[in-house]
């Protein structure tokens, strides 16, 4: 039933755009596993090789604290509505930060908003695709604008303050670099 590929064919480039939710896990070489569900407009594809997620302001921001650790992350859509089936992309995974040279071309690609924490550039290791018979089917409605409320509540400023105060630590006390670069 799973199929493997090196690269993101076309069939699969458009199938993951027209999906209204991905899952991003991460973990650091010891330590807690993390696993989030994100939608939004925070996904391009860059090439059959390279995928970009635009990455906001959240309660947590274990994914960057990982990455500095081990830069394995691994992406994976399933199909709630239509033919079954589940995609997983996985790969090893480069933080942009807004101070970063990088940061331009990330939005060049994929327009930030206000919250905006990082970028992941995800290079693409091996592609799997997977059944999905036992996923659910589920009817999208919209996506939520409570996320970005919250940050037209707080401005640029208040979200600064949040990373100072919530976002510099993993759950496991790992540093994420959100406010200045972190050695290893």
């Amino acid at each position: 039933m799973a199929e493997q590929f090196d690269t993101l064919s076309d069939d699969l480039q458009t199938w993951l755009a027209a999906q209204p939710i991905f899952f991003v896990a991460t973990a650091p070489r010891e330590g807690r596993i993390n696993l989030s569900p994100k939608g939004q407009d925070s996904l391009r594809v860059v090439s059959n090789k390279e995928l970009l997620w635009l990455n906001l302001t959240g309660s947590g921001n274990e994914s960057a604290a990982h990455l500095l650790d081990s830069n394995r992350m691994t992406l994976m859509w399933c199909a709630f509505a239509g033919p079954p089936r589940i995609l997983r992309v996985y790969g090893s995974a480069q933080v942009v930060h807004p101070r970063d040279n990088g940061w331009n071309e990330c939005r060049a690609l994929l327009p930030a908003a206000l919250g905006a924490r990082q970028y992941f550039r995800v290079s693409i290791d091996c592609v799997q695709t997977s059944c999905g018979y036992a996923v659910p089917l589920m009817e999208y409605q919209q996506d939520r604008d409570v996320l970005t409320r919250w940050a037209e509540k707080r401005g640029a400023q208040g979200i600064e303050n949040y990373w100072h105060d919530r976002n510099q630590h993993s759950i496991d006390g790992l540093p994420t670099g959100i406010l200045a670069p972190t050695e290893n």
